[in-house]
C-alpha cells in the first residue's frame, strides 16, 4: 500500500509528493527480472524515460576496502604491508581526508595486529572500520577493539533471500533487523551492505528495508549507513534506465523514499561490464557522498571501483585535488610491483607500465616537440611518471631520438634530434632488425649496447 503525503522539500523548497511509504512486498516466488536478466543471454537495459534530479552533496569522499574485497582476491597481505599501504592511503587523501575510511577484517590474530599497528601510526584518516558476520558475539568484539562502525551483510536480491539463504522476503528482513538491533545494542554503527541491490526488487523490499533501518537507527540514537551494493557490476549510469539497473534511480531512491542523507549513503560497484568507475562517479552525481573503492581496483572477479580513478574523476569534478597527493598514486602501483609481487596490466591507466608510453612515430614526433600534444596531462608533475616511448618497428627518427634523450637524461646542447648521425645509424640497426623477421619491442638493454657502440662510448648510462 502507497501513502501520499504532501511536504515541502528542504532541498528545493517545493510542495512535493516525497513521502510515499512502501510497505514491504511478501510475495510467495522470487523476483529475478528475468526479462532484464534471463541469464542465457546478455542482461538488457530497459528504459522508462522517467528522470531525476542530479544532486551532487556538498561533501563527497572516497572510501577504501583494499583490505577487506581486496585482500580477498589476491595472496593476503602481510602486517608490514598492510600497514605500509595504509600510509600510503593517508598520504593520498591528503589532511581533508578525502579517502575517509578503510575496513578490515577481524578473526585472525594477524588482522588485529594489523589494526593495532595502522591505529599507533596516529593518522586521523583514513578512519578504520571494520567488516563482520553478523552475530552478538562479533559485535562485541569490534566494541571491545574501539572501533566505532562496522559493515553488515544484508543480501536484499530475491536471489539471495530466495536461492541462498532460503527464506522469505519478510522472515529475511525481520532476521536482518534483529542483527541489526544487536549492533545497537553493543553500542556499534552499522553499514548496512544491500548486496546485489541492481536485482532486487527496489520498492518491494529495498526501500521498506531501509526505512525499517532508520526508525530503528532515530531510536537507537545511533546512526546508520547503507552502502548500495552492485555486486555483480549490473548497474548503469545512464539517465532514463528503468530499475533495478538505474544507479540514479537508486541513489534517487534511497534518498527520496527512505530519507537517506547523502553523507549515510555510499556505492560499492564491480566492473563486470566495465561500468566502475562511471557507475560510481553517477552515485556522486545523484546524491551518494561516498564512493568505495579498493587500490589498483583489485577486487572480487573483475574488480572493484578503481581507487585511482576516483581520485582523478574527484578532481575533475571539483577542479582540484583538495589536498589529495597524486603522487602516492605512483608509490602504491610501486610497492604492489616491487614488494608484493603484483603484476599491473602495463595498459592500465594511471599506474600501468605503458599507460603513458607511445610506440608510433608520429606521436613521438610530437613529444618531442611539446609533451602536451601528446600526454593526457602533465603525468611527471601530478604522477611523477615522465611521458615516453617504446622502441620498436614503427618509431621512427623523432621515436628514437625522444628515447634516447629520456634514458640518458640529455637536455639542452647534449640533447639529440632527429637528424644527428646517432640517431639514423640507430634506426638503421632498427629496420634490419625488424626486417630480418622480429616481432618484440626492443630492450632497453639491447638499445644501450648498440647505443654504447655507435656513439664511441660517448653516451652511456652513467652519463
Amino acid at each position: 500500500m502507497v501513502f501520499v503525503v504532501l511536504e515541502i522539500s528542504p532541498k528545493t523548497n517545493l510542495l512535493e509528493q516525497n513521502s510515499y511509504k512502501y510497505s514491504l512486498q511478501d510475495v510467495p516466488d522470487p523476483n529475478l527480472y528475468r526479462e532484464v536478466y534471463p541469464y542465457s543471454e546478455v542482461p538488457r537495459v530497459p528504459f522508462n524515460h522517467r528522470r531525476v534530479p542530479m544532486g551532487m552533496p556538498q561533501d563527497i569522499w572516497i572510501t577504501d576496502t583494499s583490505f577487506r574485497d581486496g585482500q580477498q582476491s589476491v595472496e593476503p597481505y602481510t602486517v608490514k604491508q598492510i600497514v605500509a599501504l595504509y600510509k600510503l592511503l593517508s598520504r593520498l587523501g591528503g589532511p581533508y581526508g578525502l579517502i575517509r575510511q578503510t575496513e578490515f577484517f577481524v578473526y585472525s590474530e594477524k588482522d588485529k595486529q594489523a589494526i593495532a599497528e595502522c591505529r599507533d601510526l596516529g593518522l586521523q584518516f583514513p578512519e578504520i572500520t571494520t567488516w563482520i558476520r553478523a552475530s552478538k558475539e562479533d559485535f562485541k568484539l569490534v566494541r571491545d577493539l574501539g572501533i566505532r562502525e562496522t559493515g553488515i551483510l544484508v543480501s536484499c536480491s530475491d536471489y539471495h533471500i530466495f536461492k541462498k539463504m532460503k527464506m522469505t522476503r519478510r522472515e529475511c528482513m525481520n532476521y536482518y533487523l534483529s542483527t541489526v538491533a544487536e549492533a545497537f545494542e553493543a553500542g556499534v554503527m552499522p553499514r548496512c551492505h544491500l548486496e546485489d541491490i541492481t536485482r532486487a526488487d527496489f520498492y518491494g523490499f529495498v526501500v521498506p528495508f531501509v526505512n525499517e533501518l532508520t526508525k530503528m537507527s532515530e531510536d537507537a540514537g545511533i546512526p546508520v549507513r547503507i552502502r548500495a551494493c552492485d555486486t555483480m557490476g549490473y548497474g548503469v549510469p545512464y539517465t532514463e534506465v528503468a530499475l533495478p539497473r538505474s544507479v540514479p534511480g537508486i541513489i534517487y531512491g534511497l534518498q527520496h523514499y527512505s530519507d537517506v542523507p547523502s553523507d549515510m549513503l555510499e556505492w560499492h560497484g564491480h566492473n563486470d561490464f566495465y561500468k566502475a568507475v562511471s557507475n560510481a562517479t553517477a552515485a556522486w552525481l545523484y546524491g551518494a557522498s561516498a564512493v568505495n573503492c579498493s587500490m589498483l581496483g583489485i577486487g572480487e572477479r573483475t574488480g572493484n571501483v578503481p581507487l585511482e580513478a576516483m581520485v582523478f574523476e574527484y578532481a575533475s569534478l571539483r577542479g582540484s585535488f583538495d589536498g589529495m597527493d597524486p603522487t602516492a598514486i605512483t608509490d602504491i602501483a610501486e610497492y604492489f610491483k616491487n614488494e608484493i609481487g603484483y603484476k599491473v596490466p602495463p595498459m592500465t591507466p594511471f599506474v600501468g607500465k605503458n599507460f603513458n608510453v607511445t610506440r608510433a612515430g608520429i606521436h613521438a614526433d610530437g613529444l618531442l616537440k611539446d609533451p602536451e600534444i601528446y600526454n593526457i596531462f602533465d603525468t611527471e608533475k601530478i604522477l611523477k611518471r615522465k611521458p615516453s616511448v617504446m622502441i620498436g618497428k614503427t618509431s621512427g627518427l623523432a621515436g628514437i631520438a625522444y628515447w634516447i634523450n629520456d634514458y640518458y637524461h640529455l637536455d639542452g646542447e647534449r640533447a639529440v634530434d632527429k637528424k644527428s648521425d646517432l640517431v639514423i645509424r640507430l634506426k638503421e640497426w632498427i629496420d634490419a632488425e625488424y626486417a630480418g623477421g622480429r616481432q618484440t619491442s626492443l630492450s632497453s638493454h639491447e638499445l644501450e649496447d648498440k647505443i654504447l657502440l655507435l656513439s664511441g662510448g660517448t653516451i652511456r648510462m652513467d652519463d
